[in-house]
């Protein structure tokens, strides 16, 4: 059955670049990205996990571990990331998961059965991303395809946008940290005014405020 939004992150333990994880401990209180590719040593996947290391102090500012899953082994991840950080002109300070064995990709459904290695005949993992929040629900999913490289930035929009869901917001179309926030239906103008003070009212449905801080 696939995995759906709100589902409890199936938990795991692998062998990684920086040793063996449980990951619902590795992951603690923090939110996580989890996130695969097909293959070591291909270039697309190289540049994704250089500007995933670029980005990560911002990462970090915001709570969030970042764990990858690759169907190679961790001394082929080790060789690898040094091409990573050479290319990128980075350092890959997170984790990547050996998964020869498919069980981490197959317990997230991130197998392809239309791609095969050449070498071992099994599938290769799609480039897939999730989203987890420190109570382990999968609060977002994407699946990308093979030619394309996957956008980091917005990975950060949303995550902003779902850590300002707590304080009865929504984000608009294209909204970026800073903008106005949609207060959210369920709370009634007497309580808007409240939480929030001042705020414009374009539809009895549609209401903006400033961005919670």
């Amino acid at each position: 059955m696939a995995l759906r939004l709100g589902d409890i992150a199936p938990n795991f333990k692998a062998d990684t670049t920086q040793g063996h994880i449980d990951f619902h401990e590795w992951l603690g209180s923090s939110w996580g990205i989890l996130f695969s590719h097909p293959a070591d040593y291909t270039p697309v996947c190289t540049t994704e996990l250089g500007a995933l290391a670029r980005i990560q102090p911002e990462l970090v500012k915001r709570n969030v571990k970042v764990l990858a899953v690759s169907v190679d082994k961790v001394e082929d991840h080790h060789g690898w990331i040094k091409d990573i950080d050479q290319v990128n002109s980075c350092h890959v300070d997170f984790p990547i998961i050996a998964d020869a064995d498919r069980k981490v990709s197959v317990l997230y459904g991130m197998l392809d059965p239309t791609h095969i290695d050449d070498v071992t005949g099994l599938p290769l993992t799609v480039r897939g991303v999730f989203i987890i929040d420190p109570a382990k629900k999968i609060r977002l999913t994407i699946t990308y395809p093979a030619s394309t490289g996957r956008n980091f930035t917005e990975l950060i929009r949303v995550i902003d946008s779902l850590q300002l869901s707590s304080k009865s917001v929504t984000t608009p179309a294209d909204w970026k940290q800073g903008d106005d926030v949609i207060v959210h239906p369920s709370i009634d103008d007497e309580e808007a005014k409240k939480r929030f003070g001042e705020f414009r009212t374009l539809t009895p449905y549609l209401r903006l405020t400033k961005q919670p801080q």
